[in-house]
Order: structure tokens, then sequence, then C-alpha cells
């Protein structure tokens, strides 16, 4: 089994911070690399984030901003948004010495070419070997040490177990996989699917109604997932509805946050990016093409775009036909 002793985190915003910590804690020589010179000099000379206030980042994580010093990690992590993925692989390309193992720490679907992030990884550098990790997990509940469980998969088995060892810690569970699409997915429509949750609670609809949009929610995440070829066991595990479940049950998800601020009449939380606005648009697109029915999607995806008020898609979803449950 393949050892893998470095470990570079690109991207210092929590979430990468976060992904930091856990390698540390694993054992591991660990680089945490920011794009701006000053926020490399102001987290190692404080050794805390801003981003991730509260947490104190271990004194023998390096902290740079220069990526070729990044580049020589044996596995590295990428812990950008899934719009910014293609942009960090290629300015990360030109200074791989050697093929590596890029794992995508974002979740969601690029924009305008419907690529999934380790397909986007494997254009961007061809030699890399693409891996991505999913599932439920908040950036302060990980960098803190509390325990988490996600996925990561990789074509390979054998790779996807070595990267699981060198990441494993007894706070940090992760559990690999080789259904690689089956993650994306579940990681990417979920997104989608809290805003609608979010929505649900910011109309004050009830509880009986955020339990029946999740669970309806889940099944045409399902039915677009084994459409893709996803496999069952991965759609209902950890990266599927482990992390539907938990973006739909917390104001910390920043795609629930703005289902409820949409549901409220309220602007959009300030400064925070939900990746599910970002992929909603896409997401419906792709189950068109594979004939796939994704109500819900379908309604987010309207409402985000302005074709459709709360009100009208709710009254839409409510007057469906009746059918058997699936």
């Amino acid at each position: 089994m393949t050892t893998f002793q470095s470990v570079a985190v690109i991207g210092a915003g929590a979430w990468g911070t976060a992904l930091a910590m856990v390698a540390a804690r694993a054992g591991r020589n660990v680089t945490l690399w920011a794009r701006n010179p000053e926020h490399a000099t102001r987290i190692a000379s404080s050794r805390d984030n801003p981003r991730l206030p509260g947490v104190r980042l271990a004194p023998e994580i390096i902290i740079t901003s220069d990526l070729a010093l990044a580049a020589r990690a044996d596995m590295l992590l990428i812990a950008v948004p899934a719009q910014h993925l293609r942009g960090a692989v290629n300015m990360l390309a030109s200074h791989l010495e050697k093929p590596v193992p890029i794992i995508a720490c974002a979740k969601g679907i690029e924009h305008g070419t419907h690529k999934f992030m380790t397909d986007v990884i494997a254009e961007a550098a061809p030699h890399a070997q693409p891996a991505i990790l999913s599932g439920p997990s908040f950036a302060d509940d990980v960098a803190r040490g509390l325990p988490t469980a996600v996925t990561l998969a990789a074509k390979d088995d054998a790779l996807a177990s070595s990267l699981v060892q060198a990441l494993g810690s007894p706070t940090f569970r992760p559990y690999h996989s080789t259904d690689v699409r089956g993650v994306e997915i579940g990681g990417a429509a979920k997104n989608v699917l809290a805003i609608a949750a979010g929505i649900v609670v910011g109309r004050n609809l009830g509880a009986s109604a955020l339990a029946a949009l999740t669970t309806r929610g889940f099944s045409e995440l399902a039915r677009f997932g084994r459409a893709s070829g996803a496999r069952t066991e991965t759609l209902s595990g950890l990266s599927g509805l482990g992390d539907l479940l938990l973006s739909c049950s917390t104001a910390q998800s920043r795609n629930f946050a703005l289902g409820i601020a949409l549901g409220r009449g309220e602007a959009a939380p300030a400064g925070k990016l939900a990746e599910g606005a970002f992929t909603a648009p896409v997401l419906v697109e792709l189950a068109a093409a594979g004939n796939v029915d994704m109500p819900v999607s379908q309604a987010v995806a309207a409402i985000l775009d302005g074709r459709l008020t709360i009100d009208a898609a709710i009254e839409g979803l409510l007057t469906r036909p009746f059918r058997a449950e699936e």
C-alpha cells in the first residue's frame, strides 16, 4: 500500500484550514497554501485563520503562498469552491513534478461545461490521479476535532484505501469507495435540495413538510444517481443521504441558510457562497438530458433565476399527480 507522508491543502478558507488540521492529526507533514501572500503571512504569524475563528492551527502546519512548494507534496487536497477548481488545478499543474493524487474537496458541478469535479481535475492535470472527498461535515466541527465521517472515492480501490489511511484519525473517519460518480452526485445534488429545505423552514411550512421535502428530495437524487451509473449504497450512504440530512437541518449549511432567506423574502446572507445556486441549473439540465424527473430541483432552479415565485413553486409541487412511493 502506498504511503502518503506529505499533504498539501490548496485553499486557505475555512474548509481548507480544517482539512489541514485533519492531515496534521493523522501525522502527515502538512502545507496549507493561500493564494494571497498577506493572508498566508497573517495565518503563519498568528496561527489562526479569521475565516475559521477560534481555531488555533497546529504549530507543525506550514503556511505558504508558494505554489511550487505546495506542489511537492505526496497528495493534494483542493479546498476551493467548485467553480474555481479548474483555475486552481490549472495553476498547480505546471508545478507538478510527478503524478500525484489530487482530491477535490468541493461539492458541485462546473457551470458551463457540466463537468463533475474529478473530470475537471483530469482535464486540467492529465497526469494526476483524481479523487473526491465528500460527506456530512462542517469546517468548524472538523477543525475542532469533533467526530466526523466522510467518503473518499477514487477509481482505483487501492489508491482510495491508501488515501483514507493517510487522512484517517480517531475523530475523522473516511470510508473509501470506487463509486466516484455516486459520491460526486450526492454532494452536488444535496446542495440544491438543502436550498429547498431552507425555503420550507423560512416559509414556516412546518416539520412535516420539511420531512416530506427531504425524503422526496432524496428520492430524486437517487433517481438521478442511478441513471448516471451510481451505486445505490453510495447514494444512501454518507456522501448522499447522510450529507443531505445534515445540510437540511442546520443553518451552518450555506445552502440551507440561503433557502431560509429566500423563504422569508430576505436578501441572501452576505459573504457566503451557496454552491447549490450554481449547481441547480446545471443539475436540472443534466436531468432533462437523461429524462430524469427532478421536480424539487427544477423548482429551486426556477426560483433562483426568477422564473417562478416561491408560492407558485409550492403550489406546483403540491398539485402534481398522485403516484406510488418509490
